[in-house]
């Protein structure tokens, strides 16, 4: 059985989401090529912004794989994505400028044959089980080359590599001080994981509204966006790194307000409850 997944009945069709998501993540990731036309890493900041683009289409799109059934694999459809986004995010840096695009095709690749493996080596037989785990590897691939950009400045094979530190006035390579070497892509990989398999955990049930999920899922993107900005400060520019705090605070503010709002209209009613007093001996 096969089915065309193109709408979540009372919002924005999935096809339309998934476009906006792939071109808004690769024009994002492009315009961070700026650092290297200038000679600066300020644009490091779209980077950010590619991770939250790819982001809303992720959680989106694990609304609609498991909506056939499988709530209870959420988490395992984050970690796939990101499992199978790495593989197709780290090959794809040795292309230089076409590297967004070569992590496109071969994320593509990858999530196919697990999409396949999945259905009929492990016959789950889920209707949009290789379409969504297609979808999924090239949100990991984006999501992470996007994180790469932010804290690195670059997203070549030898920005995320190969670092310096200064000894007595001279500058020295380190590999240890890099996007890999310093181990930060696992922090990257787990700040994906969890804002792209919360939102939908979080919202899900018989009042389950499209936009204020995607709401939560942009709220959780700039805060993975935070944190992943205070890790930059180690990598690039003082002025650079406070550059994409400034935006990920930004809009952080503005999309957790806007979730507040959405959940409180959504809400059947809004009681100010207190917290239970923390009584010594009971």
């Amino acid at each position: 059985m096969t089915v065309k997944v193109e709408v979540v009945e009372g919002g924005v069709p999935h096809t339309k989401i998934m476009a906006a998501g792939i071109i808004v993540s690769l024009v994002c990731l492009y315009l961070s090529y700026l650092n290297t036309m200038t000679g600066t890493e300020m644009f490091s900041f779209f980077g950010g912004l590619a991770v939250v683009a790819a982001l809303i289409w992720g959680s989106h799109t694990i609304k609609v794989l498991c909506s056939y059934g499988i709530g209870t694999g959420v988490p395992s459809a984050g970690m796939i994505a990101f499992g199978s986004g790495v593989i197709a995010m780290l090959l794809a840096t040795k292309f230089g400028l076409a590297a967004p695009i070569v992590a496109f095709v071969l994320a593509i690749v990858v999530g196919l044959i697990l999409g396949y493996l999945s259905n009929e080596v492990l016959n789950m037989k889920i209707p949009a089980m290789v379409q969504s785990l297609t979808e999924l590897a090239v949100v990991g691939a984006f999501t992470l080359m996007g994180f790469a950009v932010l804290i690195s400045g670059s997203f070549t094979f030898t920005g995320l590599t190969t670092g310096s530190i200064t000894i007595l006035g001279a500058s020295l390579p380190s590999y240890q001080v890099s996007f890999i070497g310093g181990s930060l892509i696992a922090v990257a990989f787990m700040l994906g994981g969890i804002a792209i398999q919360h939102p939908f955990n979080a919202c899900l049930g018989p009042g389950w509204t499209q936009d204020r999920m995607l709401m939560l899922t942009a709220e959780c993107g700039f805060l993975s966006m935070i944190v992943a900005a205070v890790m930059s400060f180690a990598l690039i520019t003082t002025g650079s790194a406070l550059i994409s705090l400034i935006v990920a605070i930004i809009g952080w503010i503005y999309t957790y307000k806007q979730y507040f709002a959405l959940s409180k209209r959504d809400a059947a009613d809004w009681l100010d409850a207190k917290p239970i007093p923390d009584l010594e001996g009971h």
